[in-house]
């Protein structure tokens, strides 16, 4: 098998994109390929904004967490003026890892190795016999921790690219704004990460979760046992089906963005929460209207998106809200991480169902991800027939002017911009 993968490497035909043939094809090469895995970590994770964090993470001014994020391990922290710094988490005298700890407060980190004292914002503060340095040592920008290349946020949402020359994060964003932005309003007060960090793995390729997190044709069957499920729920007086559209949002960002039966706590009510939870829903609808009229409460309060920002930021607004990342460390095997997003200043009753929803459906043990865990690593398992079935389809809706929810068109354009990235195609 080795002698076809490099002809299939070498004639740059892993997207087969032919429109006039109405075909669009991906080569499980793109899967299975440790030579393909080393060109995304030089072209893609070396190169792009990368998700890091919430800014609720870090609540108040000392708080800190450390983070593996394409490849690196960073230190995200908050300063005692409340500026939030990105650094490389690598002590500069012999390279050990500074913070060890993965949460906390703290007003300076020092290194176990030789006792280097850092500040919050990475700068040396102190170390042991510093008279035997050269006089200003300490202030040369070599000695202090480094802060990543790009550091930026938008509406809370903080990134990281490696690429000192990278576009602005808002321009490399683009039209993912407008999904991330009906996030941010939500709530006046803001959004919050809830409790901690989900991390679990999947031997799978990780461009397979990409594609799954906004692929709606999959819902009907592999997640039968949650929509049968859903009409209890519902009092059985909604129908169980998924309406909506697919949208390639260029820069190999896609969403797709339906009406679905599920309780959402900003802003669908459903029997299960009772005439309290009606009560509640109505007060928070109410006040969607009053700041952004009723197309846009309508928008926020009654329909889904499953977000995906090129490469590996997946945001689920669907009955919770889910952030996602996920990186590869083998071409067959991914980490993930996942964290709920809430409103701040939450009621509490909503919170219990927002966070209700959230476990039952997108956690690790809920009805979604075991589902998909399942499918996605028997895609890899399938992959093992490379030799004579080579080939993903990824046609559906190919033809059509306005794709539905359930079509690939936002697939489409994250393989046009992976294949974009990696060949300069």
């Amino acid at each position: 098998m080795a002698a076809p993968l490099k002809k299939v490497v070498d004639n740059d035909r892993l997207v087969d994109d032919d429109r006039e043939g109405q075909r669009f094809r991906v080569s499980r090469t793109a899967f299975v390929s440790k030579e393909i895995l080393a060109l995304e970590r030089a072209n893609i994770f070396d190169k792009v904004w990368l998700y890091l964090g919430h800014e609720s993470e870090l609540a108040k001014p000392g708080d800190f967490l450390t983070r593996s994020v394409g490849g690196r391990t960073l230190l995200f922290t908050r300063d005692n003026k409340s500026k939030f710094h990105a650094l490389m988490n690598t002590c500069p005298h012999r390279g050990a890892r500074v913070c060890r700890e993965r949460s906390g407060n703290a007003k300076s980190f020092q290194c176990f190795y030789h006792g280097w004292v850092f500040g919050l914002d990475g700068a040396l503060r102190d170390m042991p016999g510093k008279e035997s340095y050269p006089p200003g040592f300490a202030e040369r920008s070599t000695s202090s921790l480094q802060p990543a290349p790009k550091f930026d946020s938008y509406r809370s949402f903080c990134f990281v690219s490696f690429n000192p020359n990278v576009e602005s994060l808002p321009e490399y964003l683009g039209n993912a704004r407008e999904y991330m932005d009906i996030v941010a309003d939500q709530s006046e007060a803001g959004m919050t990460v809830v409790g901690g960090t989900q991390e679990y793995s999947i031997r799978a390729n990780w461009k397979l979760l990409a594609e799954n997190s906004y692929d709606g044709y999959h819902a009907a069957t592999n997640h039968a046992t949650y929509l049968e499920y859903l009409k209890g729920t519902t009092g059985g007086l909604v129908p169980i089906q998924l309406t909506g559209s697919g949208r390639d949002l260029g820069k190999g960002h896609g969403v797709v963005e339906y009406r679905a039966p599920w309780g959402r706590p900003v802003a669908q009510w459903i029997p299960a929460w009772g005439d309290d939870g009606k009560k509640r829903v109505e007060a928070i609808y109410d006040n969607l209207m009053s700041r952004h009229g009723k197309e846009r409460a309508d928008r926020i309060a009654l329909y889904n998106r499953n977000l995906h920002v090129f490469p590996n930021l997946v945001i689920n607004d669907i009955m919770a809200l889910t952030v996602r990342t996920f990186y590869p460390s083998e071409p067959d095997f991914m980490t993930v991480n996942a964290w709920a997003l809430a409103p701040v200043q939450e009621d509490p009753g909503d919170r219990s169902a927002r966070l209700f929803n959230f476990l039952e459906f997108l956690g690790p043990g809920g009805f979604a991800t075991p589902d998909d865990i399942e499918a996605l690593e028997q895609c890899q398992d399938g992959y093992s027939n490379l030799a004579e079935v080579g080939w993903n389809d990824i046609s559906k809706g190919l033809t059509k002017e306005t794709p539905s929810f359930d079509d690939e068109a936002q697939m489409r354009g994250y393989w046009t911009e992976w294949n974009r990235r990696i060949y300069g195609a």
